[in-house]
């Protein structure tokens, strides 16, 4: 049996798409004869320290803190954190993984792989350099990445991108190796078993799911819908965080706020809406878009990262510019005008197949 250590930067209970696909990757990957231990921070603090999921995945949660938000930091000062640390520092694995580059736990993964001499593996999520609303942090951002991110990608033994864009963007801060291409999996059993829930009716229903950061853009998808003419719609909006107020107060009695979610509960709101909007300035491969697929719920997407890769226009949704508000509220309005047929399309996000290819690189 072969003993692998992932540092995490969000597990669940805390929701988005690299948390679904670290889990469900443990999920997969542990009932073939892999003994999996994940070290991540406990955000939310609903999360238990330490809890056994699975065919033995030990989960140990740590006590970090978001001084920066989306970006999670350990308490160093706190005793308990070296506790934890100790504990599976002394211990052996044969491989350890850290996910996306510029988190804090993939230099705790680095750290462990090269003191420890075991070997690494890092899985990046991102296809772009992060952008915020303030061009000064979003350039000290790009540095780091150039600094940290080199550094990540050129000295872990393997990296795998989660999507073509993703490696190529890997190729951008360092070129001189070979990067992994694995799409993620998606449960499409699990997902064809939950029932709709409908929230509203008689009215055509627009979904986003996922955090409410900058960057994701849903203040350009509100003011989106609140440019279409007719009342005939209503957004929901699915997940939580810091821009949650502001966006608030931007909307109106058609916009709702639904808060956090489990997978299965954003699956079966999924399943009961017309349409399903992913408006980042960034992505990797967009969770919510694999999901909405193979629900055969039409999407409408910004065109960034991965994105082009799940979403085809006029096959199962369109593609939009980044940060167009107009061309934004046209799809949207467009889609209400026609009856949008969508072939599911589940072929590639398989996670029997996924987890081939991974097995294959950590053998």
């Amino acid at each position: 049996m072969k003993k692998v250590l992932v540092y995490c930067p969000y597990y669940p209970p805390h929701m988005g798409g690299l948390e679904s696909h670290a889990d469900e990757f443990n999920k997969y990957l542990s009932k073939l004869d892999y003994k999996i231990t994940v070290f991540t921070p406990r955000l939310p603090i609903s999360g238990l320290e330490k809890e056994l999921k699975y065919n033995g995945v030990n989960i140990i949660r740590f006590p970090a803190w978001e001084i920066i938000p989306n970006y999670p930091l350990p308490q160093f000062w706190n005793i308990k954190f070296w506790k934890l640390w100790n504990e599976v520092w002394k211990k052996k694995y044969d491989w350890v993984i850290s996910r996306t580059r510029f988190f804090n736990t993939t230099l705790l993964a680095l750290c462990h792989a090269k003191i420890k001499k075991i070997k690494w593996m890092h899985i990046e999520h991102g296809s772009d350099f992060v952008k915020l609303n303030n061009n000064f942090f979003s350039i000290i951002a790009q540095l780091y990445d150039y600094i940290f991110g080199y550094i990540v990608l050129r000295l872990a033994n393997i990296v795998v991108a989660n999507s073509q864009a993703s490696a190529e963007f890997c190729s951008k801060i360092y070129k001189n190796r070979k990067y992994e291409v694995i799409y993620r999996g998606v449960e499409v059993e699990k997902i064809n078993k939950i029932k709709p829930k409908i929230l509203f009716k008689n009215n055509f229903i627009i979904l986003y799911a996922g955090r409410l950061i900058d960057g994701k853009g849903v203040g350009d998808l509100i003011k989106a819908v609140l440019k279409i003419k007719n009342n005939d719609w209503q957004l929901l909006i699915v997940g939580d965080g810091p821009k949650r107020k502001e966006w608030e107060k931007m909307s109106n009695s058609q916009i709702k706020f639904l808060g956090q979610k489990t997978n299965d509960e954003l699956i079966g709101i999924m399943k009961g809406c017309n349409l399903v909007v992913n408006p980042s300035y960034t992505e990797g491969l967009p969770t919510s878009m694999v999901e909405a697929s193979i629900c055969g719920i039409p999407v409408i997407a910004s065109d960034v990262g991965g994105t082009k890769e799940i979403v085809i226009n006029g096959v199962n949704g369109y593609l939009v510019k980044p940060k167009n508000v107009d061309e934004l509220s046209e799809k949207i309005t467009l889609m209400m005008k026609s009856k949008f047929k969508v072939k599911k399309m589940i072929n590639k996000f398989d996670w029997n197949i996924s987890i081939k290819k991974y097995i294959k690189l950590l053998s």
